[in-house]
């Protein structure tokens, strides 16, 4: 029996949910042997240096501003830390970056689309581990650098190189596991 454009448009729906059923099923494997991770969506600046940017400073907090000239040319690896007073996934790594200031990393922040104020007020509440930090109102940065949420933490190296991008919170596992073995590796 011949194929008409009839049955061939009939049967397109039947060779989309296979389509889709190997392709879930990949995943689902992926996920059993590790090698599909769902919070992976890759970001085009590692290896590159960061784009261009100057943000000004979040007055109340008393620490300069920052732009990509001031993440050239490092004495040290750096951490740019995405993050906002209304995200409540940034007090939960609050507390990692607090840890990583105490230890003498460098972590300059950015505050995204946030109230001037209520940032201070986070600040002023949860500790500022921020050693350079600059305000990102209309978050035009943040487009530049590919964030699709807050939080999200780059790792730079000492030439200003993105080796590194963490969606979400730093929690005290990625701090062990991943941050501390990458500033070891680029100090």
């Amino acid at each position: 029996m011949p194929l008409t454009s009839r049955r061939m448009i009939m049967l397109a729906p039947l060779g989309l949910a296979v389509a889709g059923g190997a392709g879930f099923y990949g995943m689902l494997r992926g996920l059993g042997d590790g090698s599909y991770d769902p919070r992976g969506v890759p970001s085009v600046l590692v290896g590159k240096q960061a784009p261009a940017f100057t943000l000004p400073p979040l007055e109340a907090s008393g620490v300069p501003s920052f732009g990509d000239a001031e993440l050239r040319e490092l004495p040290a690896p750096v951490l740019v830390n995405f993050w906002a007073s209304w995200c409540v996934p940034c007090i939960v790594e609050h507390p990692q970056l607090m840890r990583l200031s105490r230890d003498g990393v460098p972590v300059f922040g950015i505050n995204y689309k946030d109230k001037p104020a209520d940032a201070a007020q986070f600040l002023t509440r949860h500790g500022n581990p921020f050693r350079r930090l600059g305000r990102d109102e209309p978050g035009r940065v943040a487009i530049d650098w590919g964030v699709y949420g807050v939080p999200e933490t780059y790792l730079l190296d000492r030439q200003g190189i993105v080796r590194w991008r963490w969606p979400g919170p730093v929690t005290p596992e990625v701090l062990e596991q991943d941050i501390r073995p990458l500033l070891r590796r680029h100090a």
